[in-house]
């Protein structure tokens, strides 16, 4: 007999061969999360509830509501109190005494006595009223009886009915017991609405005065975006300037601190108001504070310009609609007008539109340039502007040297005389040489004014952009003389001072544009030369002063606080040029933009004026020279020259190969190449056809040679 043995528990250390062990990780359960107290909970859940937006706009509406009920009921009696009361009148007596204008202050007494003796009689005449009452009363009562007892015997004869005699009165009294029923009707729910109606009335007067905190007011007005300009936001604006003085000013004042305003005025895209600041209040603490006081008026800063008057202790705000500085001004007429026509005497460069919406047109004539800001602001498009009118003046004569040299006056391209562009310092040399060239111009026209005064010049303007470059240039002449630099030796400086001390009485003008003026690269004297000073925005005040002048910034020119790059064609203008409204030093003028392609065709239509210009262009200093190409080059279109003007126009071209130049010179060269000077008219001139065959001739017989 066998016996089975069933093993119920194996050895874990040995276990079957070829079996599979498989090792399970028990994971503990996570931990249970905390439990959240209820009270934290309703907590949590009053505060989501609370500080919800719908929470927070409903609570502001109750307020609102509310407040304006309350307020209106203040106002009400308070107008109350002013019709019954001589308060009104103090008021006003108090705000002119805090204005020091004692004058007004009295006339304000007086209709207060008048007021107060006005108001005597009345209620003397209010102790005799009761018995006069009460006589009219009782005449008035017997007077209807018997007229309706005679109404009643008229119609008692008529009717043959002795009855009728109390009809009329019968009626009389059904009517007044109507009314008394309808009263007693009406009584019990007039006293119920009556003090609802009342405070809807409370409620409409304080919300039309908007008499509530600002922050229970609605989101679009408590923003202020766009918010009209009236007296008491003035006000309340300069209250709250931080001007302890003029607080306390306009606190003493009541309600009669508007009486400091003048009339706020429409100007353009914005309003205009003169403000008569109280006794003790200067106007430049004003001034200093303009980005405070264009937020108490819900303005950005630079919708805010403040200016000074004439007038003592007083300061003219103009305050931009909301955003309209930011929109563009319209066309040039330049651009528009195609047939229009300049006139370098009389005429008015049509520049742009000041702040009231104005066109802002300046006088060019007899008068020099300066125009300044950091790069990119559109002080060359504004200098260009004023060229390109007075370039539809034919007599004007322009000479230009542009030290940037990046295209921006290559329409002037057969227009000006002499075309510089170039940054490098050869150009600021043939810049240099150009401004020497119109001091001695204007030396010969002063010389032959002296032997003929009623001579009479055409305008020659003489522009440099970029100009400071030329004064900040390290180069140095031959005789050790600088070209840059603000000393008597500088030879651009200097030349620039000798066209502004005796150019304009002879025509010749200088015009500038200019970057970052400071004193080394707009030295002190050049730019105080200046007739005409408008100014871009800058970075700093010390720069404004040397833009605009000392007094110009403190009238209130403000260039320094136009936004870099959102400003651009702003520009602070101080001149005697351009209308200026009494009292003030400076003008902010927006200038119309003309691009490049408008500026060429304004250009064209002033070539069409001309007979044609021939235009010398920088050469590169140290080029072999061509002496008949470069006269050829400076006759242009004319048929005939003088000698001696080419010999002027050569020494401009190139001081280095021709500055030197006599007729000898030039006879030396043409001689025998049939192009050779001859008489006409009495004096020496150069043919042009001539000279063009001899140029042909010789460059024919250098190709034969050459195929030789």
């Amino acid at each position: 007999m066998s016996e089975n043995v069933v093993q119920l528990h194996k050895d874990p250390q040995t276990p079957a061969p070829d079996a599979t062990v498989t090792t399970l990780t028990v994971v503990p359960d996570p931990p249970a999360a905390p439990v959240v107290p209820l009270w934290v909970r309703s907590g949590r859940a009053i505060r989501t509830v609370v500080t919800h937006e719908h929470t927070k706009t409903a609570t502001r509406a109750i307020a609102r509501h509310s407040l304006y009920t309350f307020n209106g009921g203040r106002i009400v009696a308070r107008r109350t109190w002013d019709g019954k009361t001589g308060a009104r009148y103090e008021r006003y007596m108090r705000a002119a005494e805090a204005a020091g204008n004692m004058e007004l202050a009295a006339e304000w007494e007086e209709r207060l006595q008048r007021f107060r003796q006005a108001r005597h009689h009345r209620r003397m005449d209010l102790l005799h009223s009761p018995v006069d009452v009460a006589k009219g009363v009782a005449v008035g009562t017997g007077m209807s009886i018997g007229a309706l007892v005679a109404l009643g015997v008229v119609m008692a004869i008529n009717n043959k009915d002795i009855a009728d005699v109390i009809t009329p009165l019968s009626a009389v009294i059904d009517f007044i017991g109507l009314l008394i029923r309808i009263v007693q009707v009406v009584w019990g729910p007039a006293l119920t609405i009556g003090p609802f109606l009342a405070l809807l009335s409370l409620w409409g007067v304080g919300r039309h005065q908007q008499a509530a905190p600002n922050w229970a007011l609605p989101a679009n007005i408590r923003s202020g975006e766009g918010e009209p300009i009236t007296p008491s936001i003035v006000v309340k604006a300069l209250r709250d300037l931080g001007v302890s003085a003029l607080r306390t000013a306009i606190k003493e004042m009541g309600d009669a601190g508007a009486s400091m305003l003048g009339p706020i005025r429409i100007a353009g895209c914005g309003v205009e108001v003169d403000v008569t600041l109280p006794s003790g209040v200067s106007t430049i603490e004003v001034q200093k504070r303009r980005r405070k006081l264009a937020e108490n008026l819900t303005r950005h800063e630079h919708e805010l310009f403040i200016t000074i008057p004439e007038a003592a202790r007083t300061v003219r705000l103009w305050i931009a609609d909301s955003g309209a500085l930011d929109e563009p001004i319209g066309p040039s007429p330049l651009v528009t007008d195609e047939t229009m026509t300049a006139d370098y005497a009389k005429g008015r460069a049509p520049w742009g539109q000041d702040l009231r919406g104005d066109a802002a047109g300046l006088s060019l004539y007899q008068r020099h340039v300066l125009v300044t800001g950091v790069s990119n602001q559109g002080k060359t498009a504004a200098l260009r502007a004023l060229a390109l009118w007075a370039a539809l003046d034919k007599r004007v004569e322009f000479r230009i040297a542009d030290l940037k040299g990046v295209g921006d006056w290559d329409m002037f391209d057969g227009l000006a005389t002499v075309l510089i562009q170039g940054p490098t310092d050869d150009h600021v040399i043939q810049a240099t040489e150009m401004v020497e060239e119109a001091v001695a111009e204007m030396n010969r026209r002063i010389e032959k004014r002296l032997k003929d005064p009623q001579a009479v010049f055409d305008p020659l303007v003489c522009i440099v952009d970029e100009a400071q470059k030329a004064f900040m240039c390290p180069a140095i002449d031959e005789d050790k003389r600088p070209y840059g630099g603000a000393k008597a030796t500088s030879r651009y400086f200097m030349g620039v001072r000798e066209i502004h001390n005796q150019g304009r009485v002879v025509d010749v003008m200088m015009w500038e544009g200019t970057q970052d003026p400071t004193d080394q690269n707009l030295p002190k004297l050049v730019r105080e030369g200046a007739h005409t000073r408008a100014s871009l925005a800058l970075g700093t005040e010390s720069q404004a002063v040397m833009a605009l002048g000392e007094k110009a910034v403190n009238g209130g020119a403000a260039p320094h606080l136009l936004r870099q790059g959102l400003d651009k064609g702003t520009l602070v203008v101080a001149s005697d040029g351009i209308d200026i409204p009494k009292g003030q030093s400076s003008i902010t003028v927006r200038t119309h933009f003309i691009d490049d392609d408008e500026a060429k065709a304004i250009t064209a239509r002033a070539k069409a004026l001309r007979d044609g210009v021939t235009t010398l262009h920088v050469i590169e200093r140290g080029e072999e020279r061509d002496p008949l190409a470069d006269i050829l080059a400076v006759l242009g279109r004319d048929e005939r020259v003088r000698t001696q003007e080419v010999i002027t126009r050569l020494g401009t071209l190139n001081t280095d190969a021709y500055g030197k130049w006599s007729f000898l010179d030039l006879k030396r060269v043409l001689g025998s190449t049939g192009a050779e000077p001859y008489k006409s008219d009495g004096v020496m001139v150069i043919a042009r056809d001539r000279l063009t065959r001899a140029l042909a001739h010789r460059d024919g017989e250098g190709s034969a040679s050459d195929s030789e």
